[in-house]
């Protein structure tokens, strides 16, 4: 099982940017995907997750109603739009997942996890 981040770069704040989580390995019909991401000298965050149904999905009330967890099953791609973005969103993007079957904002209940992808906004 492999996650594989990507999408990241440099944006103006009030800009967007769309983040992609490619998985390989097998299909992930039971996975819960979630996105965390790392600011400099911060720890860790919940930012949004869903189950792969897409049945249940969380927000960080941070990005609420600025991102969006979506995913496409065909390429087993999840993804995340990130909208009218602020200088506090730039930190390194992770992408996780795990077989729970529900939602959780607790970094230590995913099992897997991708390298992360740098997303940098400016001011």
């Amino acid at each position: 099982v492999q996650l594989q981040a990507s999408g990241g770069g440099l944006v103006q704040a009030g800009g967007s940017l769309r983040l992609s989580c490619a998985t390989s390995g097998r299909t992930f019909s039971r996975y819960t995907v979630g996105w965390f991401r790392q600011g400099p000298g911060k720890e860790r965050e919940f930012v949004a997750a869903h189950t792969w149904s897409g049945s249940k999905t969380y927000y960080a009330d941070s990005v609420k109603g600025r991102f969006t967890i979506s995913r496409n099953n065909v390429k087993n791609t999840v993804y995340l739009q990130m909208n009218n973005l602020i200088p506090e969103d730039t930190a390194v993007y992770y992408c996780a997942a795990n077989l729970l079957g529900y939602v959780t904002t607790q970094a230590h209940e995913y099992t897997y996890w991708g390298q992360g992808t740098q997303v940098t906004v400016s001011s």
